[in-house]
């Protein structure tokens, strides 16, 4: 296992409730909560659409939680997905996350995204999924890595995401990086490449433009950035 999986692992792994991404989530949450539960005092219940999500993420809500405000999440994933069976607060679904129309405008009270709109591909994409996202719900918490952290979240190498092209399909091709290993031709190099373009806050404001945006700091410095929109 090379070092930068070995960082992967040890950031990334929401199953391990000390890992660096689990203490980020326990911090994240506590926003959501608050909307949670003012969504309930209005409405009486909270339905939550998650888009790209899984289900070990939402393992950090307490039970009692999501009873007391009678929450129902609906996860939404690209076909291929394995997805798990239904339980009580959750369904699984397949879905593309720049084209729901199978959902009726505010079908849910709240949108969640953590970690996918720096995965739907180009500008425009970037643009279908914030329209969705702002679509189906009035309240809105989307959450995505800052450009501008010197650690590029997916390769976990530093100052990756400001090397040129080039010499970014040059390391893919040379050493595994982070969960990835070593791509062995230029073609699948680039594909890889193309799964991941991290937005900076003004790119995240233009997208949500009605929504506050929220620095999540570590060391003084930001390392993801938040659309939030609470009615």
């Amino acid at each position: 296992m090379s070092l930068s999986n070995k960082i992967a692992q040890k950031i990334s792994n929401y199953d391990n409730p000390k890992s660096i991404g689990s203490k980020f989530r326990n911090k994240r949450i506590a926003t959501l909560v608050s909307i949670i539960e003012k969504t309930y005092k209005k409405h009486g219940l909270v339905n939550i659409l998650d888009i790209g999500g899984r289900k070990n993420y939402w393992n950090i809500l307490p039970e009692e939680l999501l009873k007391l405000n009678k929450v129902h999440i609906t996860v939404v994933n690209l076909p291929g997905e394995i997805l798990p069976a239904a339980e009580e607060h959750y369904k699984f679904i397949y879905g593309d996350a720049c084209n729901l129309n199978n959902f009726p405008d505010n079908s849910f009270h709240i949108v969640h995204s953590n970690s996918v709109i720096e995965h739907v591909g180009n500008w425009q994409n970037m643009m279908n999924f914030a329209k969705e996202v702002k679509r189906l719900a009035p309240n809105t918490y989307v959450q995505t890595p800052y450009f501008w952290f010197p650690i590029e979240p997916h390769f976990m190498c530093p100052f990756f995401h400001w090397l040129p092209r080039p010499v970014r399909i040059s390391l893919i091709m040379r050493f595994d990086l982070g969960n990835h290993k070593r791509s062995q031709t230029v073609n699948e190099a680039t594909a890889k490449l193309e799964n991941y373009r991290l937005l900076d806050k003004k790119m995240l404001q233009e997208l949500f433009v009605d929504c506050f945006i929220k620095h999540e700091v570590v060391f003084g410095v930001t390392k993801s950035i938040i659309a939030i929109r609470n009615e």
